[in-house]
């Protein structure tokens, strides 16, 4: 049976260990219940409207944003993840809605330019605590977005905030209040969380094996050295012999999205009914995940990921977008953290007021805030008129 609201918006036909509304732990602020949508839609549309979704357009998945307008980025990414991601919670009659809200705002917290912008900003940071996407995607929806009146943040539900965060180590956990507390003592999230994260994994390796393609830094060659890859590959061209090369690549792509995701709800059937989880609660307690790959679909996964890592993301052109990324982030933060007067007026004031509480710390983390909420290109465009001698403002 499907996962649909009724004439109320509350979700109808959902197995009972999913999410839903009338066992919700609720929201850090109370406030009304919603017309005519359940919660996680209300909290589905508050992150579709946040400025820092919109500003995951100009963030980039792999390829600089400029290199070209077919490449994905984080929008783009974070789309097909709510798709995969639904498809999956729909056909283990999980809530669907709660699903879309984590999937489309898991990298809300993603700086500029992917992993290598991450990565330098936790350099930039080691000395203040250091920095960590998904620690910040939380951060993005409990106080940065500010368009409400009656609470900062985006005001999420406790299940759409557990998705995001997808691991922590136990020091933050103990600062994280409710969200937290499931780390300290080793238990599992929700379901939706649970297979979010794995749809979020099949989405980024399957589509960057397209980029890599369209890009030409990885070939079908390489790829057909990847079990993975290469069962789809022959299939598609046995099956239609004179497709043209862009089509077949585009087929072994969906096609590799949908063996990992039957295999993915194949097995977590499975498992779901061997552990036959009473409710909720009885999820938390398990030991392991419930959602979970095959072994063998596990390993091949591996595998795959094991040549992108090698082929794609050590390419000598993807490491010189990177090495220009690490750098431009880490003069912005020299620059603003020396000297906060720099920073638009905004930025200062979130600044000022971050130190006036915690001190350099403080303003430390509010120049990473600032600066994690850059897109690509606004990132390079400050760059430029903070050491560009030519630039006056």
């Amino acid at each position: 049976m499907n996962s649909l609201p009724d004439e109320f918006g509350h979700e109808t036909g959902l197995a009972p260990y999913a999410a839903r509304d009338a066992i919700s732990a609720g929201r850090r602020h109370d406030e009304p219940p919603p017309n005519y949508r359940s919660e996680y839609q209300r909290d589905r549309d508050r992150i579709i409207h946040a400025a820092a979704f919109r500003r995951l357009e100009y963030k980039t998945q792999v390829f600089v944003n400029h290199e070209g307008d077919l490449f994905r980025t984080r929008l783009t990414h974070s789309i097909e993840v709510a798709q995969i991601a639904r498809s999956i919670a729909r056909a283990l009659r999980l809530n669907e809605d709660l699903t879309e809200a984590i999937a489309l705002a898991h990298d809300l917290g993603h700086t500029p330019f992917g992993h290598a912008g991450q990565d330098a900003l936790n350099g930039c940071m080691k000395e203040y605590g250091g920095f960590e996407h998904n620690l910040q995607s939380l951060r993005v929806v409990d106080e940065l977005e500010e368009k409400y009146a009656d609470f900062p943040g985006l005001n999420l539900t406790f299940e759409t905030r557990e998705g995001i965060l997808k691991h922590c180590s136990p020091k933050n956990a103990a600062e994280l209040g409710d969200v937290g507390e499931r780390f300290l003592h080793k238990q599992q999230p929700g379901l939706e969380a649970q297979l979010t994260n794995l749809a979020d994994e099949i989405a980024y390796n399957s589509h960057d094996v397209d980029d890599g393609l369209r890009a030409g830094l990885i070939e079908v060659g390489q790829l057909n050295e990847v079990p993975l890859f290469a069962e789809q590959y022959s299939e598609v061209t046995q099956r239609y012999p004179a497709l043209s090369q862009r089509r077949v690549i585009h087929e072994v792509v969906r096609r590799l999205i949908n063996c990992q995701v039957v295999d993915l709800v194949e097995t977590s059937q499975v498992q779901l009914a061997e552990a036959c989880p009473a409710d909720l609660d009885a999820v938390r307690r398990q030991p392991q995940a419930l959602i979970t790959f095959s072994d063998a679909m596990r390993e091949r996964n591996l595998e795959l990921k094991r040549f992108l890592r090698n082929q794609l993301y050590r390419h000598y052109r993807v490491h010189r977008m990177s090495a220009k990324a690490r750098r431009v982030i880490r003069d912005l933060f020299i620059a603003f953290n020396e000297d906060p007067q720099l920073l638009p007026d905004e930025a200062q004031e979130h600044v000022t007021a971050l130190r006036v509480e915690h001190g350099e710390s403080g303003q430390a983390r509010g120049v990473a805030d600032y600066i994690a909420g850059m897109t690509d290109r606004y990132a390079i465009g400050e760059h430029h008129r903070v050491y560009n001698p030519g630039e006056l403002t």
